[in-house]
């Protein structure tokens, strides 16, 4: 039969034992990862993203645009820093700006011009016009009376002489006497009028010393260094919200706009990131199409020049605008989530994007890659940079601490900080990983990732491995040991983590209850996940189901509740696999309601994981067979066949919870790779269920606990798992049901007519 298993699916399975012990082969190139070489290339340092660290070296080759496209976590931020840095190491001296970028003023008092010129001779000109300013403002000329005091210095004179004149005139004549009394009392007066001029000039002189001239008109027409490339050598600007104001630039506001007091427009001009930084890097581009700066964005790209303007905020900055075009030849990095990239494909029929391929590159990033030796490697490699990074962090929160006090201050600080006491060697220094710490922390990358990839979501790997490096320095071990990481990951939950862990304390109880409440027909324990928006981090839960079958009615399936589209159709295709089944084994055609209840799922079912579950609550109950309640089971249910469906390695790891009292998982068989990442660091062996092949993994140490993988290829294979019957079984149970079905209906119709009569 077309299920049934060869000796090569039974292979397969036992291959799968053999994954430890591989990836422990891959990873002997270190004992713990103070032996990992970390790269000098800085895009080296950025792991798993090959796709998009190829394309920065080809933009940076050729000053191309890149936008890269991914979910938060995945590397884009990091990219764009590397991208930096290479750039400015090889080409950096020839992209960074070298001419200065002066404003001067324009026709009117709202218009000025730009010039670009050499910063030494921009200085040179610069200080010519101000050292010509100065000495017209030092030209003040001097007070001076001289024009005043020159006539009467001349007619103090002629008195003088008049009057010497006289007096010897009067020797032989007395009456000239007369004239010497007039022209010596004229004298004195002209004498005394010179004297006041002189006073006058003095007094003018002192009041007037250090008046300068007003030269505010020559200093309003002095240019403005808006640029200055010597002061502003970063190569790249960060703006974290795009707008006319940090992208162009503008004019300031001028409260002084009456009288003299006024400041020319070219001296409250300010210059964005176009004008100044050949690199843009623009972190979310959600911010630019909220601000609606997309279209001034687009021309700039295709110009690659612009007119300062004064946009549209108040004040008397929005009247001003420049005569003269400044230069924009910038190379632009932007990161988006995939909401943004589909409004920018939307958006003017994807201009943005159109000009990004234009010169560049639209990179996806991976949210997760293949499990290769290399992605291993850089795993590795990865934590090893995350140690160092750590180690860096201590010493700059406790390094004074430590030069001051020694570790001994750091101990007694840090115990203040705990609450206990710490060992009397306590030392605050990082620990680098061991082999088998690595491993755990590559299985939790793996069981995040589908297809036997691992995740390339690392920010929340950054916290894990940040309290597993705690977790170690509290217990004062040499390195980080598997049961660091393993406590780490237990405390360290995103908000729907935290949500599936009170969930699953919920689940408990309410599993002992309907045990001990039920004969467990029609009950089943069907795996479910819950993912986290931000990161898209997966938590494994188990949905127990109640399904129902009852004679007569509409032939229909029903599934109250907030029941997803997609859980609806799953639904419905088990209602037809269960009919197809009917009818071949020639079953009377007699309508069924099918009902379907998830218990307790108040937050809603989406998906068509759940869809073998359903079948094998429904069989259950048709047939009056308890489902094992210690085993959870997922699928997607098509025809007799179960597919693959996503999150299997979180869905069973989920259960596996001692306290949860669940001691095994069916899974589709496809899905068998996901069960790898569990074998880490772990004791198993290979079990076999009659023909159905399965994998026992010990959850306790001395091989004890036990919880069994069975790998099902139909659902026939689940009923065996779950309720212990074969194909043949549960068709005979079907085919006498559907007799005793039809027998109570014909018995109704009886009476009916009967009564009828």
């Amino acid at each position: 039969m077309p299920d049934e298993y060869t000796e090569n699916d039974y292979q397969w399975i036992k291959e799968l034992l053999l994954y430890p012990q591989n990836m422990e082969d891959r990873l002997s190139f270190f004992e713990d990862t103070s032996q990992i070489a970390i790269p000098e290339d800085p895009i080296q340092k950025v792991i798993f993203q090959d796709r998009a660290k190829e394309a920065i070296r080809k933009i940076a080759q050729n000053k191309g645009h890149i936008l890269m496209v991914g979910r938060p976590g995945t590397g884009k931020s990091m990219l764009a820093n590397m991208f930096h840095r290479v750039l400015d190491d090889a080409l950096g001296d020839y992209l960074r700006p070298k001419e200065s970028i002066l404003a001067y003023p324009g026709k009117d008092r709202n218009h000025i011009r730009f010039t670009y010129q050499d910063p030494e001779k921009a200085d040179a000109l610069i200080q010519k016009i101000h050292q010509s300013i100065h000495l017209a403002r030092e030209s003040v000329a001097p007070f001076s009376l001289s024009e005043q005091i020159k006539p009467v210095k001349r007619v103090r004179n002629i008195l003088l002489l008049a009057t010497l004149f006289s007096i010897a005139g009067g020797l032989f004549f007395p009456p000239l006497f007369v004239l010497t009394g007039l022209s010596g009392i004229g004298a004195i007066f002209m004498f005394i009028q010179e004297n006041n001029h002189k006073v006058q000039e003095k007094i003018q002189r002192d009041a007037r010393e250090g008046m300068k001239n007003s030269v505010k008109h020559l200093e309003d027409l002095i240019p403005e260094v808006v640029y200055d490339p010597r002061k502003d050598t970063d190569l790249m600007a960060r703006v974290s919200e795009p707008d006319d104001r940090n992208m162009k630039g503008g004019f300031r506001h001028d409260p002084y706009q009456s009288g003299n007091l006024h400041t020319p427009a070219h001296k409250r001009t300010y210059l964005g990131a176009h004008a100044k930084s050949p690199v843009i890097y623009i972190d979310e581009l959600k911010t630019l199409v909220k601000s609606g700066y997309m279209s001034d964005l687009l021309e700039i790209m295709q110009n690659k020049k612009f007119i300062l303007e004064g946009g549209r905020n108040t004040g008397s900055g929005s009247a001003d605008k420049a005569e003269n075009d400044l230069r924009a030849d910038n190379i632009m990095i932007a990161c988006c989530n995939h909401d943004t990239l589909s409004y920018l494909q939307n958006e003017g029929d994807g201009a943005f994007l159109s000009r990004i391929e234009d010169r560049g590159e639209i990179v996806q990033m991976e949210s997760a890659v293949p499990e290769t030796p290399e992605s291993i490697r850089q795993a590795a490699q990865y934590i090893r940079q995350e140690v160092i990074n750590i180690g860096k962090d201590f010493r700059n929160t406790w390094g004074d601490i430590i030069e001051k006090e020694g570790y001994e201050g750091v101990r007694t600080r840090s115990e203040r900080i705990f609450g206990q006491a710490l060992p009397e060697d306590y030392k605050l220094v990082e620990r680098d990983f061991s082999r088998s710490a690595v491993l755990e922390v590559i299985k939790e990358l793996r069981c995040r990732g589908n297809d036997r990839k691992l995740s390339s979501i690392l920010r929340p790997m950054n916290g894990i491995i940040k309290t597993a490096e705690f977790e170690a320095i509290l217990d004062n071990s040499a390195l980080v040991e598997p049961r660091h990481v393993r406590r780490a990951l237990r405390d360290h939950l995103s908000l729907e983590g935290s949500m599936t862990r009170e969930i699953l304390e919920s689940r408990k109880s309410l599993k002992r209850y309907i045990g001990a409440m039920t004969d467990s027909i029609g009950y089943v324990v069907g795996l479910a996940v819950i993912q986290a928006r931000s990161s898209g981090t997966m938590y494994g839960q188990p949905l127990p189901i109640r399904c129902q079958i009852t004679v007569g009615g509409s032939d229909s399936v029903v599934s109250p509740g907030k029941t997803g589209d997609i859980a609806k159709a799953a639904a419905q295709n088990v209602r037809a696999s269960i009919k197809k089944v009917l009818k071949k084994i020639n079953a009377p055609a007699i309508g069924y309601e099918m009902h379907i209840e998830y218990i307790q799922a108040h937050s809603g079912v989406e998906g068509d994981s759940a869809s073998v579950a359903m079948d094998v609550g429904l069989i259950s109950d048709y047939i009056r067979m308890p489902v094992n309640q210690r085993i959870g089971i997922t699928g997607s249910l098509t025809g007799d066949i179960v597919l693959p469906v996503g999150g299997t390695t979180e869905k069973v790891r989920s259960i596996m919870d001692l306290d949860l009292g669940m001691n095994g998982a069916c899974i589709p068989w496809q899905n068998k790779y996901d069960i790898e990442p569990l074998l880490l660091n772990t004791d198993f062996q290979y079990i076999q269920e009659g023909e159905i092949p399965g994998i026992r993994i010990f959850r306790s140490e001395n091989k004890c606990d036990p919880f069994d993988i069975f790998f099902c290829k139909t659902k026939y294979h689940a009923y065996r798992i779950l309720m212990g019957l074969e194909k043949q079984e549960i068709e005979d149970r079907m085919a006498e049901r559907s007799a005793q079905d039809l027998a109570f209906i014909q018995n109704i119709a009886k009476k009916q007519t009967m009564t009828a009569s």
